[in-house]
């Protein structure tokens, strides 16, 4: 019988973001199995309500431990802000967010206590990361703003487009004036055009990467419930998503930095209904 080391890390998102943290995970841990779950069919996570994204979050979980797997990455940060810190109090398998490892992060890194924070509507509306930072350290100040259009153009695969880099100006124009030190990237896409936004920040602010981070704060887990893999061999990585989206599989092979050698669509309803795993 497989030892509790060899069990997979179950990781989730809304859509296809998820996989930069895969992608981190991989590049720290490559011997962990990791299963990731992408409901596709359901997205976007940030034009929803806090209930019904707890619904959600709820049984993204219930299927990744039917697949047996040791620990859960909610690689959402809107799953993160508005409905994670309730399944902390209701799990007891280690569960770890985007979130908070950013915040700490960004409370590191500035040197001003001045910090800004981009991210999805919901995740910028629901306050998660002020909060977070605020409880770390009360004298910071934040600077946040909502960044939706940032998705669909890394999903486009407009990484380095003029395009890109004035809706990163339109968008980040403001921070100027308020003299952040610190920037944290509060969506999983986000990381796929660091270059662009620090281009338009300027090299003197620090960019926090969330997927990175959070990469950093599983392996930190796993250490400390003695979890991580002992496989001698890079470990697997099993992706579900709940629709397949047109050009799923090429644009995740952006994000993962690798090839996606199998997706498969599963009935999350009815697979949970009828109590399996398959």
């Amino acid at each position: 019988m497989r030892g509790g080391s060899r069990k997979a890390i179950g990781v989730f998102d809304s859509g296809i973001g998820g996989l930069t943290v895969v992608h981190e995970i991989t590049m720290r841990l490559p011997n962990e199995e990791i299963v990731y779950l992408g409901d596709t069919a359901r997205l976007p996570y940030g034009t929803k309500s806090p209930e019904t994204v707890l619904r959600f979050l709820r049984e993204n979980l219930e299927f990744l431990k039917r697949k047996n797997v040791k620990m859960i990455v909610v690689a959402c940060n809107t799953a993160s802000s508005v409905a994670l810190p309730k399944l902390l109090e209701e799990e007891c398998m280690p569960l770890v967010g985007v979130l908070l490892p950013g915040a700490r992060a960004a409370a590191r890194a500035t040197r001003t206590k001045r910090v800004g924070v981009i991210g999805t509507t919901a995740t910028i509306r629901s306050g998660g990361y002020e909060d977070a930072l605020y409880a770390l350290d009360p004298a910071i100040k934040i600077w946040s703003r909502a960044c939706p259009l940032f998705v669909p153009l890394v999903e486009e695969g407009w990484h380095e487009d003029e395009i890109t880099r004035l809706t990163a100006m339109r968008y980040l124009d403001s921070m100027a004036g308020f003299d952040a030190d610190t920037l944290v990237l509060g969506c999983t896409h986000y990381p796929l055009i660091k270059s662009v936004i620090s281009k338009v920040v300027g090299e003197k602010v620090t960019l926090v990467d969330s997927a990175h981070e959070t990469a950093a704060e599983v392996e930190r887990v796993l250490v400390k419930n003695d979890l991580r893999s002992d496989l001698d061999r890079p470990g697997s990585i099993t992706v579900y998503v709940t629709d397949i989206p047109y050009l799923f599989k090429e644009v995740g092979e952006r994000f993962l930095r690798r090839e996606m050698e199998h997706v498969e669509r599963i009935d999350l309803e009815t697979i949970l209904v009828n109590g399996s795993g398959e």
